[in-house]
């Protein structure tokens, strides 16, 4: 008998499995051949519903543990917590509860514990949504959590983490006019002048996407390129530019644009991101800290913990461990060391990182300041720059908690160095 199509289910468990068994994140998952079998409405429903449990999965397990007297095997495990996280949050008990068992009912090491699995999502159907209401917001785990509680204080990693229950909306950054593109896709301007639409739209359908109008990008992530204010005619560097959307800010505001990257991969998805947008640049397969040229400026979006975009990537504090950051803040000062190498005279860095601990973002300011005498943290004036995001050392500091009233940000640091005088 011909196995049937996987569902979204199914697929969203068998990567639950993958991030929450192996350590994988779900970017590292497209591969995944039932993930690829599924049609797009469906594949997204299955990244959705991964996504959820995932932010949801400390309330869930507390959901499940009265009904539970040992924790059954992975698979089962995230079967009842996919099914949880649905049954607390208005999905049909019906539904939810028949596909649970039927999953669990077509795996060969699974099949004994249909009846286990029915008996208790019946009893979380039952009494969990009342119990979901009032558990607290899911923490981060304390590989985590400590180092940030230490650096922004308790009160402000607490708004942090709600911020990551939330989820994000959908930012993005007009090629042209900004209010344009708000009007024809229905989505508010940000003050920064991202434009934002509520989570869940589907991006290829949206006004515009053929055209090239506008391209996806957190309001946060759109910043560090508009520090380096008047680009028009001049060589700029992206330096670690995939996926590109920096890239083509740049490109859109007239620089002549090298984007570097390590990854051939990774550079092909800047390729199809310039050509769909009609946007020109450069593409350079080649390591950052060998790369040879003059530039009149940089930037750097070193690569990162990354700690700053959970609320899109839920899946990272379950993946990761904190293994591997000192190496990063290594390869972050490297770089630094080299940017400042390339830039021709008078020329301007922008360092940025998507990490919410600062050894990634102003202790490699201060300390590359200590390295570098005659190097300055440049003034950034722009008006849509917040009192709230500056630090001390000159640089802006923005995190998930901020603008919680229009959805929140990523977590990024950015400065701009270049000359004093």
């Amino acid at each position: 008998m011909a196995r049937s199509a996987p569902t979204a289910r199914q697929v969203a468990v068998q990567m639950l499995d993958q991030v929450l068994g192996q350590g994988r994140l779900i970017s590292e998952l497209s591969g995944l051949p039932s993930l690829a079998a599924l049609a797009p409405a469906e594949r997204a429903a299955a990244l959705r519903l991964t996504n959820e449990t995932l932010r949801g999965l400390e309330r869930a397990d507390r959901v499940l543990k009265p009904f539970l007297k040992k924790p059954p095997p992975l698979t089962v495990t995230n079967v009842l917590r996919l099914a949880t996280v649905e049954l607390c949050t208005g999905g049909a008990a019906h539904g939810v509860v028949n596909e649970a068992v039927r999953l669990v009912a077509e795996g060969r090491k699974t099949a004994g514990m249909k009846g286990l699995v029915n008996a208790v999502l019946r009893r979380v159907a039952d009494k969990g949504p009342g119990q979901w209401a009032v558990l607290r917001v899911p923490r981060l785990p304390d590989w985590l959590r400590g180092p940030l509680v230490e650096a922004w204080g308790r009160e402000p990693v607490m708004a942090m983490e709600a911020a990551h229950f939330a989820g994000a909306p959908l930012d993005l950054t007009a090629k042209g006019d900004p209010a344009a593109v708000a009007r024809a896709v229905g989505g508010a301007l940000l003050p920064t002048g991202s434009v934002r639409l509520a989570a869940g739209a589907q991006v290829t359908a949206l006004p515009g996407y053929d055209a090239g109008d506008w391209w996806v990008q957190d309001a946060a992530a759109a910043l560090p390129a508009r520090l380096l204010g008047d680009v028009r005619g001049l060589k700029v560097l992206d330096m670690c530019a995939a996926p590109g959307g920096k890239t083509m800010q740049l490109a859109a505001a007239g620089a002549e644009v090298t984007a570097l990257d390590l990854s051939a991969a990774r550079l092909v998805r800047v390729e199809e991101n310039l050509a769909r947008t009609g946007l020109t640049a450069t593409c350079v397969e080649g390591d950052a800290l060998t790369h040879e040229g003059r530039y009149h400026a940089i930037l750097l979006d070193a690569p990162c913990s990354a700690t700053g975009t959970i609320r899109r990537h839920p899946d990272l504090p379950h993946a990761r461990t904190g293994d591997g950051i000192s190496e990063l803040i290594g390869q972050q000062a490297a770089m630094i060391d080299h940017a400042l190498s390339l830039l021709a005279p008078g020329g301007r860095l922008v360092f940025c990182t998507c990490s919410l601990i600062p050894d990634e973002g102003e202790v490699q300011v201060t300390e590359a300041l200590a390295r570098h005498p005659g190097l300055t943290v440049q003034p950034v004036k722009a008006p849509w720059i917040e009192d709230a995001w500056r630090s001390a050392e000159g640089g802006l500091r923005l995190r998930p908690d901020f603008w919680a009233e229009r959805g929140g940000m990523d977590g990024f640091y950015m400065a701009v160095l270049g000359p004093s005088g």
